[in-house]
């Protein structure tokens, strides 16, 4: 691996070219003694974008190594009945509505958030769930409704906005809570008998808070190597080369190549502030995967004043997803974006029909930006 110079190329190691090419000549060479083809998940939509940016499936893929996209983008699998939410809060009286960037794109049953800034409603994207407070300090006479939305990588950032809200008795401040889980949807995927899934690259990110103790279970009860594997291009590569060598030797464990970041146990502390202020939803409706049980977090009961959807009756707000789009196809591995009739067609950045082209992560985006042979 190529050496930091003065300690600020730190970036730069894990693009190395040299390191790249000897990555790829390795797993090339160890790929032909796979006695069935490997077909990784990446989970996450940034190992996606990674692989499609420096064009890493072209690079290595072959008929004993294929890649199939997971549904790791927060914003991919929310479905359009939760948007159709946000857009309606944003139209209630005195509401400030407050997301992050990528939901403002997203189309719901009546449009984006986008469209409904365009048509009055007081919408605003935020660069962390902090702004909220400010925002709330300067308009004490607006309900401040917070859009939460990702999976345990942002969690920790919603409790402590929430926790902060206690603390300066802020009573403007309301949480209209999207927050998923990892292994549910992993699980459910994996479990169809049409799955061709045997080997996942684990995002870095969540297993940052979670640990990688959560993928045990499912590399026990699949018989499946897992490696959580970081976004940089050498990451990628040295994680897939772990991949094939534990298919090789007949293993099928936990490990981490992002070992700069990860742990097993992960962010204790971030953990604790999770399971003060959250508890799991009997059942949450996923884009493309359907309604799945306990996939998903909700505020406790104790704090049901901060709760929107106790506040607001949304209950009948309900949005069917375009038959057009496959992004629900795409999100459970099941087709690429290229699969899709309206894909760079009538489905684009700036007219797209489904999350996975709107989602920085998504992985239409992905093909779209870098690629769509």
């Amino acid at each position: 691996m190529a050496e930091l110079k003065n300690g600020l190329d730190y970036i730069g190691v894990y693009r190395d070219s040299k390191t790249l090419k000897a990555l790829s000549e390795e797993i090339k060479k160890e790929a032909l003694n796979l006695k069935d083809s490997l077909f990784i998940m990446e989970v996450c939509g940034g190992h996606t974008h990674t692989l499609m940016k420096y064009a890493l499936k072209d690079l290595i893929e072959s008929k004993n190594l294929n890649f199939i996209h997971g549904p790791g983008c927060p914003v991919c699998v929310m479905p359009k009945s939760r948007i159709s939410h946000a857009y309606a809060l944003s139209f209630e009286k005195d509401v400030i509505l407050c997301t992050l960037g990528d939901m403002i794109k997203v189309p719901g049953l009546k449009g984006s958030l986008s469209d409904a800034r365009a048509r009055g409603a007081d919408v605003r994207f935020v660069y962390s769930p902090l702004d909220c407070l400010k925002i709330a300090s300067e308009n004490k006479d607006k309900k401040i409704v917070y859009f939460a939305i990702g999976f345990e990588t942002t969690t920790p950032m919603s409790a402590a906005l929430l926790e902060q809200a206690i603390k300066q008795d802020v009573t403007n401040l309301y949480f209209h809570v999207n927050h998923v889980l990892v292994p549910p949807p992993l699980n459910l995927i994996l479990s169809d008998p049409k799955c061709r899934v045997n080997a996942l690259l684990a995002p870095s990110h969540v297993s940052v808070i979670t640990g990688a103790k959560i993928y045990e279970d499912l590399a026990s009860n699949f018989k499946i190597p897992i490696v959580v594997s970081g976004f940089e291009p050498v990451d990628m590569l040295h994680s897939t080369l772990m991949l094939i060598r534990q298919k090789n030797e007949g293993r099928a464990e936990v490990e981490i190549e992002y070992s700069r970041l990860t742990s097993k146990e992960g962010n204790l502390k971030a953990q604790s502030m999770i399971e003060k202020y959250f508890e799991v939803r009997p059942s949450f409706e996923w884009r493309g995967l359907g309604e799945m049980p306990k996939s998903a977090l909700k505020l406790k009961k104790e704090y049901a004043r901060f709760d929107a959807e106790k506040i607001w009756d949304l209950s009948h707000i309900q949005a069917k997803e375009s038959k057009a789009c496959l992004c629900g196809e795409i999100l459970k591995g099941k087709a690429y974006p290229k699969d899709c009739k309206v894909f760079g067609k009538a489905c684009t950045p700036s007219t797209p029909m489904g999350s996975c082209m709107v989602s920085s992560e998504g992985a239409c985006s992905a093909y779209y930006k870098y690629g769509r042979d």
